[in-house]
């Protein structure tokens, strides 16, 4: 096995070990994987770094990064077992990347604030993609993305070529409206409106969070957490006097409901 146990390794290092893990005398695991067999690797790795962000764990964060880096480097490994592109050329890729979307850094453009920094980001992406028009850059968005998250950055671009609402009160008015759409979907007993409307009324609910500066799946995160604690001390409640939560009496939860909050 050619690797050097070292007291303290770098980069090199992981590129090197996995080297060794897809050789043909390394791990029969390793050696058998396929990009579309550890894609949700990637998904739960950036997860666990996301969740340790957070949680403000930095020791579990500088293990959950170091996951996430073995996953970009399994996939450039494989890459370039097949022949393709290797982790330098991604390191010379993202470089590129980098100083070409700061043209107010590396170049003559000017941005004096984050919102500036930002605009200049995005004009720099849609000029070097080649995006022309405005649906080009909302067809950009990956469409594995979480639904809020991809609902809001569509809107978010889609507003950048002046289709969008004159006020958060106007997408107030419009959540109404989705709403009653869907009431009347309901009573209509249409499956195929009732699913239609549903998302109507969620995208509506997006764009309020865009227009209130609020990034709506972290608002989703916050309400979920919120419920799941509350859910557990009504249920602790419950027990103390002997109740099952399945068979308490409705107006008694709502009042321990309201206890808790």
């Amino acid at each position: 096995m050619d690797f050097d146990f070292k007291d303290r390794y770098d980069v090199e290092d992981v590129l090197k070990i996995m080297r060794v893990l897809r050789a043909d005398d390394g791990c029969p695991w390793d050696r058998v994987q396929t990009h579309k067999s550890i894609r949700d690797n990637f998904i739960e790795e950036t997860y666990e770094a996301v969740d340790a962000i957070d949680r403000e764990d930095s020791v579990n964060l500088r293990e959950e990064l170091g996951d996430v880096l073995m996953q970009v480097v399994f996939h450039s490994q494989m890459s370039e077992d097949e022949g393709d592109f290797t982790f330098d050329d991604v390191c010379d890729e993202l470089v590129k990347k980098l100083v070409d979307r700061h043209p107010h850094v590396f170049r003559d453009a000017r941005a004096d604030n984050a919102d500036e920094a930002f605009d200049s980001w995005e004009k720099s992406k849609m000029a070097l993609k080649g995006q022309k028009k405005y649906s080009d850059s909302i067809d950009d968005v990956p469409k594995c993305l979480p639904a809020l998250i991809r609902a809001q950055k569509v809107q978010k671009r889609a507003s950048k070529s002046g289709m969008d609402f004159d006020s958060l009160d106007d997408v107030m008015k419009r959540t109404l409206s989705e709403i009653d759409e869907l009431r009347d979907a309901v009573e209509s007993g249409d499956r195929d409106a009732q699913i239609s409307e549903l998302g109507d009324v969620l995208f509506s609910v997006v764009n309020i969070s865009r227009f209130l500066d609020i990034n709506s799946e972290h608002a989703l995160y916050d309400s979920t957490e919120k419920f799941s604690k509350r859910f557990r001390l009504v249920e602790e409640k419950l027990a103390e006097k002997n109740i099952d939560m399945k068979t308490a009496d409705k107006s008694l939860i709502d009042s321990l409901w309201e206890d808790v909050k």
